[in-house]
């Protein structure tokens, strides 16, 4: 059996175990030298030619930072007493361990590094895992100045850029450093230590002792990255909020964590080598440690953030009524509306709330989402050219990034600027979904309900008779091909003739028996569609004439903001206008704001992103303007085996009771025995669209420009600190 000895530059309770690794069995002896390099030198000379390593945990004989490098001076003696045995401290293989356990751990937990702040605590003798972590994730910074020289965190000497100048003085100044100074025990530091640094970052990365000193009590949320963990320093973090922990030496017993030094693992391979004349290159290394099969300890320290799958879904508000409401913004009130818009439509992407307790009663697994908003409204979206658009929803994915989302779904009119996501997939990492193959199901499961409880058998061959308005659409397209499948007449309704026509032959090629109708203006067919589907994107334009419709109709409007609003609506009691089917999620859910739904009830284009996530399936689901209807299938699917569920009608923001619907089935059949009736509702005048309070930029006041050009100032940067927090 080889044998190695570990000697301690702290105290330690002298023990031997034995390890594997390999395919050898290792005896591991370790002995506490007191912080006394001279006793440590004895044990050097002591055990030269009896052991076949020495390994010197909490000694190092070289300090590099940045490119530059230097021998520690007490240090220097300890590496040459021996004559026979090699003596280590771990730096042969520290580096190349750290990259290879980032690496590790990204697959075993991918987006666990993506955009993080990462504050290497320190930088000192790390910067392979300084590297590594540089992969994932542009934001790495170092603590050495704040640790090593208690100097404070303003000046931005942290940053990356800062580390040629700092280097050289630092490490002047570090050679001659004690080793406790340099590799410090948890507690409380003499000095307090700068806590913004800490404060900003997402990891921790570095030295135990340092990261357990001089972090702040709280670390909330925080991942922490190190060569080993003893029970104590998990206990510790623990307690503290720490979200989890990933060691880079690989486990060398049977704890998850490794609880062994880089020194010690070192003198395995030394011990291990097939030649024992081989030099101690890293070659030589290198080649012992591509036969290892391994991977590096990943803990989750919080019972709540095991098994949580993560998501982001990008919302917008829908009219500038939204930004009035917001408790931040209330004062816009006293601007002009379309300065508001306009403003608003600059600011950066922020994150508006935590989607917690979602989880499935079929699998167990737990899903979290973050909410993140853009400022521009519908209107804004669509005047602004698509680039616009993408720079920010690219922002708003790297924010989801960091914040461990896998998948981000497009809220609203997100999805449909451009080519509908498929331009955000290509330029980001994290995966992408417009939600728009669940909206399709749920709408249609939806529209089927509300014209079952109206008395409607969609499926009469002789009665059956539906309007898709925005056929053409990347929703309306896959509606009509599947609704064709299961009503013998079909409409489409879309601007475009070119595009009707090629939709027309692709459901007459899916569906023979279909009677396909196309139209660009739905008035002259509206009077004999039992259900209309209405996916358009149409800002302050009439649809459809409400009027028109026969009596007892289902009007299932997707679009947002809505195609029919609750004026026009209310002049047509007997016809039924409902929403697409908003999604009651599995779970307990709780949003943490407002999103105009009742509580745990989600639209759509969420409640896939969220399906996605329970699932496991962080891809890119639904993008681009071809939706399919296979995935259409698949997704409600996957809906009924996570346990979601229609949440009920809905019309206008209420919720729907089956008195409401008999009530309006009595209509329905009353205007049918009493055209006259019929006849003097049609009569009514529709609503004027026109948009209140509108006004171009160009005609506002010199001090509305002034004060609208200040707030975009002040939200901007108000909204990025809160970011970078």
């Amino acid at each position: 059996m080889k044998k190695i000895v570990t000697l301690h530059y702290r105290s330690t309770e002298p023990r031997t175990e034995t390890i594997s690794l390999l395919g050898h069995e290792i005896s591991v002896q370790h002995i506490g030298c007191n912080k006394n390099l001279d006793e440590m030198a004895t044990h050097i000379a002591e055990l030269d030619g009896t052991a076949d390593a020495i390994a010197l945990r909490g000694v190092t004989r070289t300090l590099r930072l940045g490119k530059q490098k230097v021998s520690h001076s007490a240090a220097e003696k300890l590496f040459s007493i021996a004559k026979k045995t090699p003596v280590v401290d771990g730096g042969g293989v520290q580096a190349t361990m750290e990259r290879w356990a980032v690496r590790l751990a990204a697959d075993a937990e991918p987006g666990i590094w993506a955009r993080k702040h990462v504050l290497m605590v320190p930088l000192t003798n790390h910067h392979g895992l300084a590297q590594a972590l540089g992969q994932y994730t542009d934001n790495v910074r170092h603590a050495d100045p704040i640790v090593y020289f208690a100097l404070p965190d303003p000046i931005g000497i942290g940053r990356t850029a800062a580390l040629g100048t700092i280097a050289k003085p630092a490490l002047a100044q570090m050679k001659d450093f004690s080793f406790s100074q340099l590799f410090p025990t948890p507690g409380d530091p003499g000095v307090p230590r700068s806590m913004p640094p800490f404060q900003w970052a997402d990891v921790l990365a570095g030295d135990m002792g340092s990261i357990r000193r001089y972090a702040p009590k709280s670390l909330k949320g925080k991942w922490i990255v190190t060569e080993s963990a003893s029970n104590d320093d998990i206990a510790d973090l623990t307690a503290r909020g720490a979200e989890g922990i990933v060691t880079t030496i690989p486990p060398l017993g049977d704890a998850p964590l490794s609880e062994h030094c880089a020194a010690t693992f070192e003198a395995c391979l030394v011990a291990i080598r097939p030649d024992p004349d081989t030099p101690l290159t890293e070659n030589t290394y290198l080649n012992l440690m591509a036969d290892l099969h391994w991977q590096p300890g990943i803990q989750y320290l919080q019972p709540e953030s095991a098994r949580v799958n993560r998501f982001a879904f990008v919302i917008h508000p829908l009219a500038v009524e939204f930004i009035h409401k917001h408790p931040t913004f209330r004062w816009t009130r006293i601007l002009p509306d379309r300065l508001v818009e306009w403003v608003a439509a600059f600011f950066p992407p922020f994150f508006v709330s935590k989607i917690k307790g979602i989880e499935s009663p079929a699998t167990g697994q737990k899903a979290e989402g973050y909410l993140i908003t853009l400022g521009a409204t519908p209107k804004e979206l669509m005047r602004r050219d698509t680039g616009f658009v993408y720079r920010r929803l690219i922002r708003a994915a790297r924010m989801a990034e960091r914040y461990g989302a896998r998948i981000m779904g497009l809220g609203a009119f997100t999805s449909v600027v451009g080519d509908a996501g498929i331009t955000v997939a290509q330029k980001t990492d994290i995966a992408i979904t417009s939600g728009n193959s669940l909206t399709v199901a749920a709408t249609l499961e939806t529209a089927k309900q509300a014209a079952v409880k109206m008395g409607t058998n969609l499926a009469d061959a002789h009665k059956g008779n539906v309007m898709v308005i925005g056929a053409t659409g990347s929703i309306g397209s896959v509606c009509s091909r599947l609704l064709a499948m299961a009503v013998p007449n079909i409409t489409l309704v879309a601007p475009r003739p070119e595009k009707l026509i090629q939709l027309k032959r692709t459901i007459e090629n899916e569906t023979p028996h279909a009677n396909v109708t196309i139209s660009t203006s739905a008035d002259e067919y509206v009077s004999a569609a039992d259900l209309i589907v209405t996916t358009t994107t149409a800002l302050n334009t009439r649809i459809v004439d409400i009027n028109r419709c026969k009596p007892g109709a289902v009007i299932c409007d997707i679009a947002r903001p809505p195609d029919i609003t609750e004026e026009e609506a209310a002049l047509r009691p007997d016809v039924l206008v409902i929403e697409s089917g908003e999604i009651l999620l599995p779970g307990d859910p709780d949003f943490g704001y407002d999103i105009g739904l009742p509580p745990k009830v989600a639209y759509a284009c969420l409640a896939e992103t969220a399906l996605l996530t329970l699932e496991g399936r962080f891809e890119d689901y639904t993008v681009g303007r071809n939706i399919e209807i296979e995935r259409v299938k698949e997704i409600y699917r996957l809906f009924k085996k996570h346990g979601l569920q229609l949440s009920g009608l809905r019309s206008h923001g209420h919720f729907l009771t089956d008195e409401d619907i008999a009530r309006k089935r009595e209509l329905a059949d009353d205007l049918r025995r009493h055209p006259e009736k019929l006849a003097e509702l049609q009569s009514l005048q529709l609503p004027d669209r026109a948009q209140k309070g509108a006004s171009h930029r160009a005609n506002l006041p010199g001090w509305a420009l002034a004060a609208g050009a200040t707030a975009g100032v002040l939200a901007g940067i108000f909204f990025s600190k809160r970011n970078q927090s």
